[in-house]
């Protein structure tokens, strides 16, 4: 759904890391799907990811109101690289920096996250990083925003089940 002005209704920013969440760490057996990994080399590095996250995320994008949003230390690689190799359609995506970040006490995704949520003032959030079962500061934040952060902690041996990705598609499209 549009507003006057082209404004999303329900505007809703999905900020989406790359390892242990779309690629796994030391994949082994199956995917959470019940498949087995697929393999590319993105770059110098070969990957493996689950197909079916990929086309699922490729159907998610379109999602009226949905903005995806790169965070990852793979910054510009993800688009440029990473999306060529698997088939993910986030090669315009907007790419959040560390920008020098990330040798202080402050964890430099959540200085970036905040940053942006600040400029463009999405309705709720969606996060997906398999750090942030370990990152307070940034569990804290979101409980300040309350129901309008869904905060996404996969496994980083599998990356994003099934589950968690249909609870994402849910937030992002909102309530009916």
């Amino acid at each position: 759904m549009w507003a006057s002005g082209g404004n999303a209704v329900g505007n809703v920013s999905l900020y989406l890391d790359v390892d242990g969440v779309v690629c796994p760490f030391g994949a082994t057996g199956g995917t959470p799907w019940g498949t087995a990994w697929r393999y590319a080399y993105a770059g110098m590095l070969e990957v493996a990811y689950a197909v079916e996250l990929v086309e699922d995320l490729n159907r998610l994008v379109p999602v009226p109101g949905l903005r995806c949003v790169w965070l990852t230390s793979w910054e510009e690689l993800a688009p440029a690289i990473l999306c060529p190799a698997t088939g993910l359609n986030g090669s315009r995506w907007p790419v959040l920096t560390a920008d020098g970040a990330g040798s202080g006490a402050e964890w430099w995704k959540l200085e970036a996250i905040q940053a942006d949520v600040s400029i463009t003032g999405p309705e709720r959030i969606i996060w997906v990083d398999d750090q942030l079962a370990y990152e307070g500061r940034a569990q804290a934040w979101a409980r300040i925003l309350g129901a309008r952060a869904l905060l996404v902690s996969p496994d980083p041996r599998t990356g994003l089940s099934p589950q968690e990705l249909e609870a994402i598609r849910i937030f992002a499209q909102g309530p009916p």
